[in-house]
């Protein structure tokens, strides 16, 4: 069995080929055509993944030394994201499908990312604490068994990654923010700046980072601090506050594996203070960390294994949410 998977989810355009639970070829193109602007302008996404994808899927095709008549199935993300940049990639996915007369499955991105890790870890065996944090999301999830997930936290407000490029900008950095930010702590003060640590004796496991990005604002307006400073400090409260939930719902819950996965968890300093509550959490490689094609051809061939797959190519995009 071969799979074809197509990720188009935001800014990224990614596609992979799966097969045997194996990735055979892959290419992610991140479209950096976005920094001029200081954040992602969904109108110019649609439109580089209309122009990326043809070209993408013939390299990764041919990368792989197959046909593109040995592919069995197609799989795409049909959602949560830019509901441009989706449609783009299912209305590709959708020709190609009709074209080679084989099955379409949508695939949902953020239980994507839950499955990523599996990817390189396949005799990982469940439950575990999975913190997914991204551009667009931050969630705690509880992964109790295959294709069995509880949500027990997620932002109130705005997304971890949202903070960081918010934050960036703040700063007059470049896009993403992530990163930026990181660089920029490297030479910074980490406890120069008491920033808050919301909701951090909230009894449940949600977040907030709208309090925390205006703290950001309100420092730098002052202009008391010189901006490495500002930076490590921020950060070092962004990274607490994602620790200080995780760990709680490690222990409430009795389970001592934890997963991090999403763009944010490339962060080295959150894996450097990860290291200190516990030795049994484990990342995806950091190219399955942001988004790409590879967590959503395999996680379609993982469901068309078990049977978990209902083929209606009647399905569309959508911009939120997540079926469980």
């Amino acid at each position: 069995m071969i799979v074809l998977g197509i990720e188009t989810s935001c800014d990224e355009t990614g596609v992979a080929l799966c097969s045997d639970l194996k990735v055979l070829s892959s290419y992610t193109k991140t479209q950096t055509i976005h920094q001029k602007y200081g954040g992602v302008v969904p109108e110019i996404a649609s439109r580089e993944h209309e122009k990326y994808l043809p070209g993408i899927t013939r390299k990764v095709i041919k990368d792989a030394n197959i046909s593109i008549e040995d592919i069995d199935y197609i799989a795409v993300t049909n959602g949560p994201g830019l509901m441009g940049s989706l449609l783009s990639g299912i209305s590709f996915a959708k020709g190609m499908s009709q074209g080679l007369n084989i099955p379409l499955i949508p695939v949902n991105h953020l239980e994507a990312h839950l499955n990523s890790v599996f990817i390189e870890h396949q005799n990982l065996k469940p439950p575990f604490i999975n913190l997914l944090v991204s551009g667009g999301h931050t969630q705690l999830w509880i992964v109790k068994d295959l294709f069995d997930y509880e949500l027990i936290g997620e932002t109130l407000d705005d997304a971890c990654g949202e903070a960081f490029d918010k934050g960036a900008k703040k700063l007059n950095l470049n896009y993403p923010g992530g990163p930026e930010i990181e660089k920029m702590a490297s030479t910074g003060e980490k406890n120069k700046i008491a920033f808050p640590r919301p909701l951090k004796d909230d009894k449940t496991f949600n977040y907030s980072f709208s309090g925390l990005k205006t703290a950001l604002i309100n420092c730098v307006d002052k202009g008391l601090y010189n901006d490495n400073d500002i930076a490590a400090s921020y950060q070092e409260a962004i990274v607490d506050s994602l620790i200080i939930k995780f760990d709680k719902a490690l222990k409430k819950n009795k389970i001592e594996t934890g997963i991090i996965c999403g763009g944010v968890a490339a962060n080295k300093r959150l894996r450097e203070k990860l290291k200190k509550i516990g030795s049994n959490i484990i990342y995806p490689s950091m190219k399955y960390c942001t988004d790409n094609a590879d967590m959503i051809a395999y996680l379609a061939e993982l469901k068309v294994q078990n049977r978990r797959i209902d083929f209606d190519k009647n399905f569309t995009a959508y911009s939120r949410g997540m079926v469980v």
